[in-house]
């Protein structure tokens, strides 16, 4: 039985939200999802009406929800009307990255089309896939999920470096539009830039110190993911012009264009700046604004200083050999998942 579990606090300790300290936690996180029902049933989702898409979606979702870490994820047969929406959304989104997207994140589609199987127009790629070859890369993992999580949940697991993704796609009537994350939103927007160095090191620190944290610094950090990992942009590392990493930018043909025009603001990444004054943002419409990195290594330096600057009162380092927190004293948390 753990420390936390038996209703005392060790002298010195101190008491914190419930947090993962082994990759099998896993295991109990994402069984709850907030997307599975709600964005399904909003009069404004395409698949509304559909009562084929709605089944083909629960399908899809309970052979995510039954899966165990470590384990091989399931393959998915994909249909024809999913594959058409692929090829559609994977043709036009590619075409436009050389225009739109930073040399590093083109790298990364180049380096997934010569290394991951099936990532075509004409197939969409397994998970499975994805996961292995960002293992071989940089120790990041894929882990089905069947809809959105919760902010903390969700940060948490990119402390163990394990990114939670959906394996069903949008429904086939508006293929460039979801109000929801789909495979085409986390295989052609978030999954390449997981092989980047820099990019997949400062997103784990972003995870590491969401570990414990309270509402107030969950909610912070969760600002910092959607300006950085969901729409960051950065100076180019070609010709330092202004280009979209950020995956809400990268797997939408309307933002795509939009973030490297001339119409919204370009501010300075700066992780402090966003964590005090930019807690709130719009989910379904364009962004008013984005954050400029200089460049990768800088980004990972400023989110590193700001994530050690959090005022917790323990210390938290991942054991890659393991896949284990250690925390460097008694905690009692509330055990939710045990």
């Amino acid at each position: 039985m753990s420390k936390s579990s038996i209703g005392y606090t060790p002298v010195g300790s101190v008491e914190v939200p419930w947090f993962p300290t082994r990759m099998t936690d896993f295991n109990f996180i994402g069984k709850r999802i907030l997307g599975e029902g709600h964005g399904i049933q909003e009069a404004d989702h395409p698949g509304f009406r559909d009562e084929s898409y709605k089944s083909r979606r629960k399908e899809i979702t309970s052979i995510a929800l039954d899966y165990q870490v470590y384990d091989p994820i399931a393959k998915i047969d994909y249909i024809d009307t999913e594959l058409a929406t692929w090829k559609y959304c994977f043709d036009t989104l590619t075409e436009m990255f050389p225009k739109y997207a930073c040399k590093e994140f083109n790298d990364c589609i180049d380096s997934f089309r010569k290394n991951v199987p099936g990532f075509t127009s004409d197939t969409i790629p397994q998970l499975e896939d994805i996961s292995q070859f960002l293992i071989s890369e940089t120790g990041w993992r894929l882990k089905p999920v069947g809809g959105l999580l919760t902010q903390r949940e969700f940060l948490n697991g990119l402390a163990f470096r394990v990114f939670h993704s959906t394996q069903y796609i949008r429904h086939g009537s508006a293929p460039l539009y979801t109000p929801e994350p789909d495979v085409v939103h986390e295989l052609l927007g978030h999954a390449p830039m997981f092989a980047h160095k820099e990019f997949a090191e400062f997103s784990q620190e972003i995870g590491l110190a969401s570990l414990g944290a309270s509402e107030l610094e969950v909610r912070r950090l969760a600002s910092i993911y959607w300006f950085t990992l969901e729409f960051g942009m950065c100076k180019d590392g070609k010709d330092g012009k202004p280009r979209a990493y950020g995956a809400g930018i990268c797997s939408s043909v309307g933002e795509l264009a939009y973030a490297c025009s001339d119409e919204p603001k370009l501010f300075p990444l700066d992780p402090q700046e966003i964590a005090q004054n930019h807690l709130d943002f719009p989910i379904s419409s364009m962004q008013p604004h984005y954050f400029l990195a200089e460049s990768f290594e800088k980004a990972k330096s400023q989110i590193k200083d700001y994530c050690h600057n959090i005022n917790k009162p323990f210390q938290v380092t991942y054991n890659a050999s393991n896949d284990t927190i250690e925390v460097d004293r008694f905690l009692k948390t509330r055990d939710e998942y045990a």
